[in-house]
């Protein structure tokens, strides 16, 4: 192979190798945006929960004052 070529096919996989290395970058940051994300809906459908509760229980206290009067 001639040195002009090897120094092509060097360049070459130099350039996958950085391409290799931003991409795993870029995939560990999706990573930790996704696990945040997952968390941060956890903590919504809690307080979506906690919220339907206390307007079931509103509801609740409004009808019985409604039939008491």
């Amino acid at each position: 192979m001639s040195e002009h070529l090897f120094n092509a096919l060097e360049h070459k996989v130099d350039q996958l190798i950085d391409r290799l290395n931003a991409l795993e970058t870029e995939n560990r940051r999706l990573r930790e945006a996704e696990q945040r994300l997952k968390e941060e809906r956890t903590q919504l459908l809690q307080i979506n929960t906690q919220t339907q509760s206390k307007i079931e229980a509103m509801i609740s206290r409004l009808k019985s004052l409604e039939h008491g009067s």
